[in-house]
């Protein structure tokens, strides 16, 4: 592998000076209907006022959230060039995470200064929306480029280090912002986990990556190959049984409660780091997506960063099964019988339906082990969830209904939206086997169902909600806040979930 140069540059750094203080470089105002700024604002622009009006004519500006246009103003000193960001018409609240990443993609990436100006002719925003914004601008400027070893010739000479957010109140700012920068970084974990190439990200290096959350206090257990035979996780090994790769089961437990022996809440990922389908191996185009067979188990990982840099008050587990799928002469097959470690036997159909054999056995582990008050486990998991929601949807199954109404409320509240599907015994004796107590996909009909279902046997009971996230967990499109392959989806929503229902 060529050596590489680091153009992957580092995080957005984020500063909050007062409204009252004399911005200067590039500067971003906040502007209403009627091109209507905030008092601060308007009086730091007066001077030109005549001048914007007439730039905001030319470009038919109506303040729609997220719309702008930029002007360069020589007449305010230090001021290299002033872009005028719309607030929406007010009968919307404002998404401030998303016009944080808006404002950042209409910043130059050659700027060496910047200042946004948080004001609003409503009044200045609070310190809830200057960390929310913050959080946008850091998310939207996170860049991949580890294994590049050349510059392209129109690549940007520098890229932005440091945007200043002028507030009202800047101690109350910093203080959201340190609880949310550990969110930030908990996402851009999970990002450059997907993002990362398989020939690196092999299932043990995932288990040491996920061992650097000691620094922040989460204790973390790594499961061997030999660990793993000797408690049974047999549906799990058969997966990577084909891979000179040895698979890895990651526990990782944050103890924030008050009470140290409350019952945790639980996080399970699902972490193939290669998927080429096994014996029932994949067609050769798009392959190299297979890599991001792991973004379940990544974002249990940025979670766990996210939930111990705020000091989350719950306690929380957080696990992931972390194998390589390969076709070989050792590698299970269609037809094969697996004992599972809750017991159950499995009959194998497609060597690619290999992600729900790994959560089994994690799942009934965590389970047994832990007896959480509910799991959520998520997983790159079906093609079918693609057909069903698109890439904009992730798909929500459950066996219980206030587990599901949180997690919808947190998706909504986050922009990382879930949709309930069903669930039921017509769909789950599709899994019944004539040689086995299962078997392991229900063919082409409701097929992210059946795979659902087949989870729902390796719960016995315990609320449980399974994301199918393969829409969203990698090659989503860009948004707002994410312009990488590695989305980092879900971490902003569970935190949120744990956030608003679960922490005491």
């Amino acid at each position: 592998m060529p050596k590489p140069i680091e153009l992957t540059a580092a995080p957005l750094k984020i500063a909050f000076q007062k409204l009252s203080a004399e911005p200067s470089g590039v500067v971003v105002a906040l502007a209403g209907p009627d091109l209507a700024f905030g008092d601060a604002t308007a009086r730091f622009l007066a001077p030109i006022e005549p001048a914007i009006a007439r730039a905001a004519a030319a470009e038919r500006f109506k303040a729609k959230a997220g719309s702008g246009f930029e002007m360069l103003a020589p007449l305010i000193t230090d001021l290299d060039r002033l872009v005028v960001v719309g607030l929406g018409d007010g009968k919307e609240p404002v998404d401030w995470v998303k016009l944080g990443g808006q404002i950042r993609g209409r910043v130059p990436d050659a700027a060496e200064q910047v200042v946004v100006l948080l004001d609003a002719a409503s009044g200045a925003p609070d310190a809830e929306a200057a960390a929310d914004l913050a959080l946008g601008m850091r998310l939207r400027s996170y860049v991949f480029e580890t294994y590049k070893t050349k510059k392209k010739d129109d690549d940007t000479p520098s890229r932005l280090s440091k945007v200043t957010i002028a507030v009202a109140d800047e101690s109350a700012a910093k203080k959201a912002w340190k609880l949310k920068e550990g969110l930030a970084e908990g996402v851009e974990t999970a990002r450059t986990l997907v993002n990362e190439p398989p020939n690196v990200l092999t299932p043990k290096e995932f288990a040491k990556r996920a061992q650097e959350l000691e620094e922040l206090g989460v204790e973390v257990e790594v499961l061997d190959d030999k660990a793993l035979k000797k408690l049974g996780f047999g549906a799990l090994l058969a997966v990577g049984q084909g891979s000179e790769q040895e698979s890895r089961v990651v526990v990782m437990r944050w103890n924030g409660a008050k009470n140290k022996d409350a019952q945790p809440i639980a996080f399970v990922g699902k972490g193939v780091v290669f998927d080429t389908g096994g014996i029932s191996i994949k067609p050769g185009a798009g392959m190299e997506d297979m890599k991001g067979d792991m973004a379940g188990a990544a974002c249990v990982v940025g979670l766990m960063h996210a939930l111990a840099s705020r000091k989350a008050k719950a306690n929380v587990i957080g696990a992931i099964g972390c194998v390589e799928n390969m076709p070989d002469g050792k590698a299970y097959r269609p037809g094969d019988i697996l004992t599972s470690l809750s017991g159950q036997t499995i009959e194998v159909i497609n060597t690619d339906a290999e992600g729900r054999l790994v959560l089994a056995d994690v799942l009934w582990y965590v389970q047994d082990r832990f007896k959480p008050k509910f799991m959520v486990n998520l997983a790159t998991l079906t093609g079918a969830i693609l057909v069903a929601l698109g890439v904009d949807n992730a798909g929500l199954f459950s066996n219980d209904d206030e587990l599901s109404e949180n997690i919808f409320k947190a998706g909504k509240a986050t922009g990382e939206p879930v949709w309930r599907m069903p669930m039921g015994p017509e769909y789950d004796k599709l899994i019944d086997s004539k040689f086995a107590d299962m078997k392991q996909t229900g063919g082409r009909h409701g097929g992210s169902i059946t795979a659902a279902q087949f989870l729902k046997r390796h719960v016995n009971g315990t609320p449980w909600a399974h994301l199918d996230i393969a829409g969203t967990g990698m090659g989503s499109p860009s948004s707002d806040i994410n312009r990488s392959w590695g989305s980092g989806w879900g971490v902003r929503l569970l935190d949120r979930v744990v956030r608003d229902s679960y922490e005491g």
